[in-house]
């Protein structure tokens, strides 16, 4: 049965930063219906968004023509899944322009380590558990490296997140320092990174997470009316690092110091 919600509550998140690739249509609002689907990212996310996009519209009873915005995780993450989640916001908000929708959909960037937090975050309430002082979002950065942002937990922030520091690259070897600095209390740490063996004597509680279009959804209420949304001219992906390979010479140094290290 088609929704009935008021069409400026309507909106379409996109999260393909990740090995995972989820879309959710929805208001954000507590309780809100939610639609949503998830597959496998990477190079596939190109081929499989737009027709869950479609399904998506379809089976909530809305057009593209009547969402209020398109939110897409900006990063940072995969070059590739961070690429394809922009573009496709980017053409679904300008392909409403010949459907009275002059200048197109607004388009809302989220960082994607807020989503994760949120995820980690609802999961707790869900739970019925405390929620942590911080909770620091972690995601594998792959080379070696992570991708780290620190959130206090209370309420004022986007569904009650509020950034400690900006998304930035980490080693594991700086990380219990960084972290030490900047959440000194009782943690929380979400992501997908706990199999790395340089984080497994990191203190503080794990919980395993990625970022979903949901998390989207629940944090877009709140970055809309602060004034996060822009033209879709001006939606950018957050890359955090510009190099995403190492050259062979690197690779070769990696290997020797690790077996020095043996």
């Amino acid at each position: 049965m088609p929704s009935t919600h008021p069409a400026h509550q309507r909106l379409l998140a996109i999260e393909t930063s990740t090995d995972a690739l989820s879309v959710a249509l929805g208001t954000g609002e507590p309780g809100a219906p939610l639609w949503q689907r998830s597959g496998p990212g990477g190079a596939q996310a190109s081929g499989t968004l737009l027709p869950m996009v479609r399904s998506l519209l379809l089976e909530a009873g809305w057009s593209l023509d009547t969402l209020a915005a398109v939110v897409f995780g900006r990063g940072p993450g995969s070059f590739t899944g961070l690429r394809t989640a922009c573009s496709v916001a980017q053409g679904l908000a300008y392909g409403v322009q010949g459907l009275g929708r002059t200048g197109g959909l607004p388009v809302l960037p989220v960082d994607t380590l807020l989503a994760l937090a949120e995820e980690a975050r609802q999961a707790r309430v869900d739970a019925g558990q405390p929620l942590p002082g911080a909770i620091v979002a972690l995601l594998d950065a792959r080379m070696g490296e992570v991708y780290v942002a620190p959130y206090a937990c209370y309420a004022g922030g986007p569904a009650g997140l509020t950034p400690l520091a900006p998304a930035r690259l980490c080693t594991p070897a700086d990380l219990p320092a960084y972290l030490q600095e900047r959440t000194p209390g009782e943690r929380l740490l979400a992501g997908n990174v706990f199999e790395m063996d340089a984080l497994a004597a990191l203190a503080g509680q794990r919980h395993p997470a990625l970022p979903t279009a949901a998390a989207l959804l629940r944090l877009a209420p709140g970055l809309l009316a602060a004034g996060h949304a822009v033209a879709a001219q001006d939606a950018l992906p957050l890359y955090v690092r510009d190099k995403v390979a190492q050259t062979t010479a690197e690779r070769e140094s990696i290997r020797l110091a690790a077996e020095a290290g043996a």
